[in-house]
């Protein structure tokens, strides 16, 4: 896929897990939320993996291990081993394992995921800048991090040992709702250090590359619900994406998105890995998508017609990317988006 300016979603007559060799899923808002499984993602993923598929778990989410996330996906009906999981934590100790030598100590500020991921690439993590580490890492550690570990990492970085970050998503989806995420932690150590981390995760090549380093992926399609991370990282990776409306990304934020952060694909959820995608066609002055027509006027989107809310939502990205170009959508789109329910 080049990177040129997206002005529609694109159609695939094939249902995208047979056009697709491997999906490449976020889990927090996508699969899951507050640990709970999202609506019919375990049926579309056991479907999507009993026609050849493969599925691949792919978080910026650093706290757990490989083996604990393949463990709560099979609890929750999806078998997963720890070799079909991708964290940043392995990203970033990769990084970090480029520029120290074997052996070193690398102050963690996070949770077990960064310390199995370090001790993987041979390095060993430690608590204290006291410790005399020669990097510091910092990804996410759930609500019970401490303050602390903040200060640790600040009194290391003040005496000139280089910061890694997992990952900067400023929120995470939760079973309550959005929550800071590991990019609003590292705020708090910019802020007081002046510093600048070297970060892995996604949108960022570095997790681009372990992931297709672990899973081998030669046609992969990304599937996430963030713009910022999962649906940039596809771009910079030049690979398709979907992205799935069960998390972060809202209709309105769509429309808005820049070139850069615009799908190749848009569903409901992830019953759009196991069918075609419908395509979105130039209609006179405007586009066409199932029963939906949108002009794009002036001042706002006008919707027409009747159909499927999502099919709706796709006419309306292909006006209103067409009329902002590569800026985002200036456009009011807020009446439309409220016909369709999103």
């Amino acid at each position: 896929m080049s990177q040129t300016v997206r002005t529609r979603p694109e159609g695939s007559a094939r249902p995208l897990s047979e056009a697709y060799d491997t999906a490449l899923l976020d889990l927090d808002g996508v699969v899951y939320a507050g640990g709970r499984a999202i609506a019919h993602a375990v049926e579309s993923l056991g479907t999507a993996r009993s026609g050849g598929m493969h599925l691949a778990y792919v978080t910026n989410n650093a706290l757990r291990t490989p083996d604990a996330v393949a463990a709560h996906l099979t609890e929750l009906g999806i078998p997963a081993e720890a070799s079909d999981v991708v964290t940043s934590a392995q990203a970033v100790a990769r990084l970090i394992s480029e520029q120290v030598p074997g052996g070193s100590r690398v102050l963690v500020v996070g949770g077990e995921g960064l310390r199995v991921a370090l001790r993987e690439r041979g390095l060993a993590p430690v608590e204290s800048a006291d410790d005399d580490p020669v990097a510091v890492v910092q990804g996410y550690g759930g609500p019970e991090l401490a303050w602390g570990r903040f200060a640790e990492a600040c009194y290391a970085i003040a005496r000139g040992v280089p910061w890694f970050a997992s990952n900067t998503d400023l929120t995470i989806p939760s079973a309550r709702g959005i929550a800071p995420g590991n990019g609003a932690a590292v705020e708090v150590v910019r802020i007081a250090t002046g510093a600048e981390p070297q970060v892995a995760g996604k949108p960022l090549p570095p997790m681009h590359r372990e992931t297709i380093l672990r899973t081998g992926a030669r046609r992969p399609l990304v599937v996430g619900d963030r713009l910022d991370t999962d649906i940039e990282g596809a771009f910079n990776g030049e690979v398709d994406s979907l992205l799935v409306l069960t998390g972060v990304t809202d209709g309105a934020q769509l429309l808005a998105a820049p070139v850069h952060h615009r799908p190749t694909y848009v569903d409901a959820d992830l019953r759009g890995l196991l069918t075609g995608q419908p395509e979105v066609e130039a209609a006179g002055d405007g586009f066409r998508c199932g029963g939906w027509t949108v002009l794009a006027g002036q001042e706002r989107l006008e919707l027409t017609g009747d159909g499927e809310a999502v099919d709706g939502l796709r006419a309306l990205c292909a006006a209103a990317w067409t009329a902002a170009g590569e800026g985002g959508c200036e456009l009011d789109g807020a009446k439309a988006l409220a016909r369709l329910g999103l």
